[in-house]
């Protein structure tokens, strides 16, 4: 179990301070440019890159079991850190009520992102499938 709770939060801190340095370059740079929904969809690639090497490359350097349960809890772990971080970073840093947050998950550029947290939770199993010890 401390296998798992590592990798969790591991998997969640490397994605998470990525995706901080590539969101506010999208943010800074690119939203004013070329609008919310293309500017997410340029960041998207980098995002899923980062998250599959990630979640490939870090259970067995941290020793946790490839299997199925370890795996899928590893992804759901660092899912619920991901969405208390982000929850909090949008309320304390940026101002945005949990309602404008959700509601944000109806527009184009959310959808993008619910896609992204999708498959920030299956990666660590999705991206081990070839090497799972039964």
């Amino acid at each position: 179990m401390r296998r798992v709770l590592l990798s969790s939060i591991s998997y969640f801190a490397i994605v998470f301070a990525v995706g901080f340095v590539v969101g506010t370059i999208r943010v800074v740079l690119l939203e004013p440019w070329m609008g919310k929904t293309y500017a997410v969809a340029c960041e998207m690639p980098l995002m899923l890159i980062t998250i599959i090497v990630v979640a490939r490359w870090l259970p067995s350097r941290l020793g946790l079991k490839m299997k199925v349960l370890p795996l899928a809890m590893m992804g759901l772990g660092a899912l619920v850190l991901q969405q208390l971080a982000d929850f909090a970073f949008g309320s304390l840093f940026r101002g945005i009520a949990l309602e404008e947050q959700l509601a944000y998950l109806s527009t184009p550029p959310g959808f993008i992102y619910l896609v992204l947290l999708v498959i920030f939770l299956g990666a660590p199993l999705a991206a081990n499938l070839g090497r799972l010890r039964v």
